[in-house]
């Protein structure tokens, strides 16, 4: 033990957003029961990376006494909940698809763009809310209370063309990359949407490429346990934006 500065979280003021959480590098914060909380003393480094992304300012530091600080500690803690220190850039520059097949960079044909007139008429959006981020959408936003969610892996929109239309309308929409977030992070925000949002449906529309089932999967697994009456349906999206196949997924 040792009086050093660490972080205090003012659980009156903060509103569940988890935008602190990526920005907390030694994950000592996480979302739980609605509310950002330090899980553990020792990983924390008072350093306060964190103070300025909380938009509620529930955030602040004091100088107290605490655990120490433990690097390895915080390392092994990385690794397990999936945000391991990256590599260096030199091995990412000699593995640009990171190990993942659904990284590798493809190239497509474009059509030739449809040339404007004057009877053209404009899409209309369908988005009915923001933020649509999952780090950042609040469990209790009122626009996911009872709502047809679809939660979208955030390379859907740039596949689909008329993802707007065909996926979004009429829906509460909230987005993630499995791949580039904490997949824990994510099933945790979800339980908590599912416990106090109690949303009519959930469908999840993912990309083919692997890495992409961890949305899902998350979404599921979150439903099971917290609201298995919930309908729950997986649609997949190849690269080229074609719909792949749909289906709905049973409480286990």
């Amino acid at each position: 033990m040792a009086v050093r500065n660490i972080i205090i979280i003012d659980e009156d003021k903060c509103d569940g957003c988890g935008v602190c959480v990526p920005a907390c590098h030694e994950g000592a914060i996480q979302v739980i029961d609605g509310k950002a909380r330090l899980v553990n003393e020792t990983y924390c480094d008072g350093l306060g990376d964190c103070l300025g992304e909380c938009p509620q300012d529930a955030i602040t530091i004091e100088e107290r006494e605490a655990a120490d600080f433990d690097e390895k500690a915080v390392q092994e803690h990385l690794t397990r909940i999936g945000r391991a220190a990256p590599k260096p850039a030199a091995a990412e520059q000699a593995h640009h698809g990171g190990g993942c097949p659904g990284s590798a960079m493809r190239s497509f044909d474009q059509p030739a763009p449809a040339r404007a007139t004057a009877t053209a008429t404009a899409r209309q959006s369908q988005l009915g809310h923001w933020p649509v981020q999952l780090m950042l959408v609040p469990p209790a936003a009122p626009f996911l209370k009872g709502a047809d969610i679809l939660l979208a892996a955030d390379c859907v929109p740039f596949a689909t063309a008329n993802f707007h239309e065909h996926y979004l309308a009429g829906k509460s929409v909230i987005v993630g990359c499995p791949k580039l977030d904490d997949i824990g992070y994510y099933q945790e925000k979800l339980k908590a949407i599912f416990a106090e949002a109690k949303p009519h449906s959930v469908t999840v529309v993912r990309m083919e490429v692997p890495c992409c089932g961890g949305i899902a999967s998350a979404a599921i697994q979150a439903r099971n346990e917290v609201a298995p009456d919930t309908k729950l349906e997986v649609v997949t999206v190849g690269i080229r934006g074609d719909e792949l196949g749909r289906e709905e997924v049973a409480a286990a």
